[in-house]
């Protein structure tokens, strides 16, 4: 069966379409014109192994909040399409990430349930612009977007770290490892793995 999700969305402010494939290999396109963002994206579908295209056109003549923003808006809601009724997944996934002195974890629950809990990250990280167009603090509001719209229950934790790169990089790494474990099949079940019966 294919778990495959493709979803456009287009405001004033932005047109991003977003496909990715939950059994992929890690093939990446990704075009958003914010180039860190597109590296952590690249990370994202890489260490995932997610088949991950995304094309996003926006006002980052102004800033990155809103073409950042409505990409993790719609990679959510392609991730959830993606994932059907979620039979015979793991469901849960976490991972520990390291990069040089920086140190993350990310713990998913394919719930159904939005929720998101973001903590550790250094002050630093308020006011730190990498590259001169990707703000860190856009961080949280990522895998905020990325949970309430994948209906996922995510905690992120940095550790660990002193450069924003560094830690910015390892957060979107252990998110996507989490993930790539949670949507996995499981071969053990069958059904939804749930007491309720639904996810």
């Amino acid at each position: 069966m294919s778990r495959v999700g493709r979803v456009e969305r287009v405001t004033k402010e932005s047109k991003v379409v977003v496909e990715i494939d939950l059994d992929g290999t890690g093939q990446v396109s990704v075009s958003t014109g914010v180039p860190f963002f597109d590296h952590m994206l690249d990370a994202f579908g890489k260490h995932g192994a997610f088949d991950l295209t995304v094309a996003a056109e926006g006002d980052v003549e102004l800033d990155a909040h809103h073409t950042v923003e409505d990409t993790a808006i719609v990679l959510g809601q392609a991730l959830r399409q993606a994932l059907g009724d979620k039979k015979g997944i793991r469901r849960f996934g976490d991972s520990w990430i390291p990069m040089d002195e920086a140190l993350a974890q990310a713990v998913v629950d394919v719930s159904g349930r939005p929720y998101t809990v973001h903590t550790g990250e250094p002050e630093v990280m308020q006011g730190f612009v990498v590259g001169g167009h990707y703000p860190t603090v856009l961080n949280r509001h990522v895998f905020e977007s990325l949970a309430f719209h994948g209906h996922l229950a995510l905690h992120v934790r940095v550790l660990d770290g002193r450069d924003p790169h560094h830690i910015t990089e390892a957060e979107f790494k252990a998110v996507a490892r989490a993930l790539r474990a949670a949507t996995e099949p499981d071969t053990r079940i069958t059904g939804i793995p749930s007491t309720k019966g639904a996810l």
